[in-house]
């Protein structure tokens, strides 16, 4: 060989063991980007909630597979190990087959006490390059860096166990990193099964047929010329633009604004992406969103026009205007508008056109019979109408349903303001629609709240709770779980008479920024006897970077620095009729009392519990007031205890 092709082959060799080296060194510096998935038992995580870990371990996992069963106790056994040292230890499936409640039998049927988070569109595992289950991937926070890959040991292989591992990766790579050691990047091949990443085939995916008309139907409600989102889905150009952000908005949950647990309930208004869809659109994105043939649909769609979609309402109220400033944060505003009709009525749907698009972020309307004194949440739902968010500007009672509202008293509503970078006036609209003749029942709104709340300074996972119990047959349509800053997640679920237990709504990812109603697609009945609990988990660490002060023991207030535990429940009674109401004001008032007042839940209010200046009031007369002399007051007590108040206070 001569000496120039000699030199010409060592250079190609030494040009390849640098490609080689190069492609080492960028799949050690692979960059974990930031996600938000479910687990198996449909709590929320955030990968980047973490970066105060001193590392983050996360474990491919997989059904059947007979590497990751034979490792269960050694998986606890090491976030055990490691927890105190800050080390959090995740699970993570990407199979097509494994369902959530599939994992959950799985992950108990092997005592596994990790967290697996549920990634069923696999967007997550196919970014992460995941393989086989059994793989153990360890995570710099410091950097979201990928520094080891490869099995926790060397004890498991196929049909293999060794009595103990003489290699131990996983731990060895922990030790440094909690010592705060330099931890190069180590790749070992992992025994495992092989994961089946669905073919998407991006490239392929058509914008014309496909994509446009799916953003078309999920996001243009907001991302529409005058709309509230920062930019408009007008043509191909914005989309492909923004195609990246879009990404990591769906990866990290934070859009689209639908928050409701997947697996949990039905919803006429679910406003989520399908695990099809989202699938496809991410797919198509990491193709490089291509733009392919045909017309754009999306150059079609007008910019937002302001009209009645229901037909011109029977009365139209003009609410309060608001200057809404440039920038900062706007506290939830509380106008009302005095009731300009002579004559009782019963509102069967409404609507509203907001003054300006970009500004209103929600508006929650009702009725009152006397004039509010005070700015109050509790107030709107006194006899609630209506929530305006967008893409749901316009909504119908359920059927056969309908609000009485009385003449006189005032319209009230909370008006929730996003400033978006200029000072703008808002001059938003209510139309309402009367029925000629009374519906067949009423629409009721219960709120389910506990005012003695109190979230300790620093807690991550503190939850608070209070209940309703159901006198007679009901039937539920609607619900709506509201907290601040500090919430994290919130539920409702029933307790049937029977002792079964059923979570109607779970909300695992939490926004404040988006109020939701979420209504049932088939209404869902329950009999008398069954109480409604409703649970809130607040995070009240420095984690939470939406948190004003992680120092302070937070207590009930309508500020939003302040916090609530609130759900309102949309409902009507089963036997009554607009023609004979059973509705019991009184009972209702004292079972949201007792629902948060009787801390143990045991349908009595002891002493102990019973507020200072309620229990003041009572004085001497316990005695006579426990009928039953059981030490308690139980909710038919407290109703006699009310009314014969009430008596002695009425004109003679």
């Amino acid at each position: 060989m001569k000496r120039t092709q000699l030199g010409r082959v060592l250079f190609s060799l030494g040009a390849l063991l640098v490609a080689l080296g190069s492609a080492n060194a960028a799949e050690g510096a692979q960059k974990v980007e930031n996600f938000v998935l479910l687990d198996q038992n449909g709590a929320a995580h955030e990968l980047y909630y973490q970066r105060d870990a001193s590392a983050i371990v996360l474990i491919v996992h997989g059904n059947g597979c007979q590497i990751v069963s034979s490792n269960a106790a050694a998986y606890n056994a090491l976030s055990e190990e490691f927890a105190a040292q800050g080390v959090q230890v995740l699970m993570i499936n990407s199979n097509l087959q494994d369902m959530r409640a599939q994992i959950r039998r799985e992950a108990a049927e092997y005592g596994i006490n990790v967290p697996i988070l549920d990634d069923r569109t696999q967007i997550v595992g196919r970014a992460l390059g995941l393989d086989r289950t059994g793989e153990v991937l360890v995570i710099n926070p410091d950097n979201w860096e990928v520094v080891y890959r490869g099995p926790l040991d060397d004890r498991v292989s196929f049909e293999r166990q060794k009595k103990q591992a003489s290699k131990h990766y996983v731990r060895d790579v922990l030790e440094k990193l909690v010592d705060g050691e330099s931890v190069a990047f180590e790749k070992v091949s992992a025994p495992g099964c092989i994961i089946n990443f669905e073919e998407m085939h991006g490239a392929q995916i058509s914008y014309a047929k496909t994509i446009a008309p799916m953003l078309k139907d999920n996001c243009v409600a907001c991302h529409i010329e005058g709309g509230i989102a920062p930019w408009a889905m007008s043509e191909y150009t914005m989309v492909k633009g923004f195609a990246p952000m879009m990404r990591e908005v769906i990866r990290t949950k934070r859009m689209p604004p639908w928050h409701a647990d997947p697996e949990i309930g039905h919803w006429s208004n679910d406003a989520g992406l399908s695990d099809a869809e989202t699938k496809t659109l991410i797919a198509w994105i990491e193709a490089g969103a291509p733009r392919g043939e045909g017309e754009d649909p999306l150059k079609a769609v007008a910019p937002l026009d302001n009209r009645w979609t229901l037909g011109e309402p029977d009365l139209i109220l003009d609410i309060p205007a608001f200057e809404v400033p440039a920038t900062g944060i706007v506290d939830y505003q509380f106008p009302t508008v005095p009731n300009p009709t002579d004559k009782d009525v019963w509102v069967v749907a409404a609507a509203i056109i907001p003054g300006d698009p970009k500004a209103v972020h929600h508006i929650l309307a009702g009725s009152s019979e006397k004039p509010v004194i005070e700015d109050s949440i509790e107030s709107i739902f006194e006899n609630f109408i209506l929530t305006y968010a967008p893409g749901n500007e316009a909504s119908r009672m359920p059927q056969g349903t309908g609000v009485f509202v009385p003449k006189g008293g005032v319209y009230q509503f909370q008006m929730h303001y996003t400033p978006y970078g200029k000072k703008s006036i808002d001059r938003s609209k209510i139309g309402l629609y009367f029925s000629d003749t009374p519906p067949d029942n009423f629409y009721r709104e219960h709120v389910i709240f506990n005012p003695r709340i109190a979230i300790p300074a620093e807690a991550d996972r503190h939850e608070e709770r209070a209940y309703f119990d159901f006198a007679r047959d009901a039937t539920i349509h609607a619900l709506f779980p509201h907290a601040h800053y500090r919430g994290r997640s919130s539920e409702f679920e029933l307790e049937y008479p029977d002792g079964s237990k059923e979570v109607i709504l779970s909300v695992p990812n939490y926004d404040f920024n988006w109020q939701r109603t979420y209504n049932f697609t088939e209404p869902k009945n329950v009999p008398a006897g069954t109480r409604i609990v409703h649970r809130t988990i607040y995070d009240n660490s420095a984690n939470n970077l939406g948190n004003p002060d992680p120092q302070e023991v937070v207590r009930w207030g309508l500020q939003s620095e302040q916090e609530m535990l609130y759900g309102s429940m949309g409902y009507s009674w089963t036997d009554e009729t607009t023609a004979q109401p059973i509705h019991d004001p009184v009972l209702a008032q004292m079972s949201q009392l007792m629902g948060f007042i009787d801390a143990d839940m045991d349908g009595v209010a002891s002493k102990e519990e019973m507020p200072d200046r309620m229990l003041k009031s009572i004085g001497d007369n316990w005695s006579k007031l426990d009928r039953d002399a059981d030490g308690g007051l139980n909710i038919q007590e407290l109703v006699i205890m009310m009314k014969s108040r009430q008596h002695a206070q009425s004109p003679s």
